[in-house]
């Protein structure tokens, strides 16, 4: 058992990082920005509460308001008072964040197939599926 945890934990932020690495190189944002605009591009308006968003994330992220800050900045998202709760914030994809989302996502998928695609026939893909299934 110890042999598959050391290598489930070495190889997850070792294919991110190669993933990583290839959306640099294309100019492209980091993943964790493409975890932000995919949640809040599933949804039929475009947006999510903060906490909402956050407990969605693919990537974990310590501190998300910052990286929201840097969204905002961009102008791929926009903050706006929640309807039903003051205290709550509604980020709101915009039309640029979901051309960025899309123009990241060709160079991504290409990367995975790269990084994990490649490197296991469709069995061990589908294995490899159900086993972390049963993880999840």
């Amino acid at each position: 058992m110890e042999k598959a945890w050391v290598r489930l934990m070495r190889t997850a932020p070792a294919v991110l990082e190669r993933v990583q690495a290839d959306l640099k190189a294309q100019g492209l944002p980091p993943l964790d920005w493409y975890d932000v605009l995919l949640e809040l591009d599933r949804e039929p308006d475009g947006r999510l509460r903060q906490t909402d968003l956050g407990k969605r994330l693919l990537l974990a992220r310590y501190n998300l308001t910052r990286l929201l800050d840097r969204l905002e900045a961009a102008g791929l998202v926009r903050r706006e008072p929640w309807p039903d709760d003051a205290r709550s914030s509604a980020i709101v994809l915009t039309d640029p964040g979901r051309e960025a989302r899309r123009q990241v996502w060709p160079v991504y998928a290409a990367a995975v197939h790269s990084h994990v695609g490649d490197r296991l026939d469709k069995t061990e893909l589908e294995t490899l599926a159900t086993l972390l299934g049963k993880l999840s």
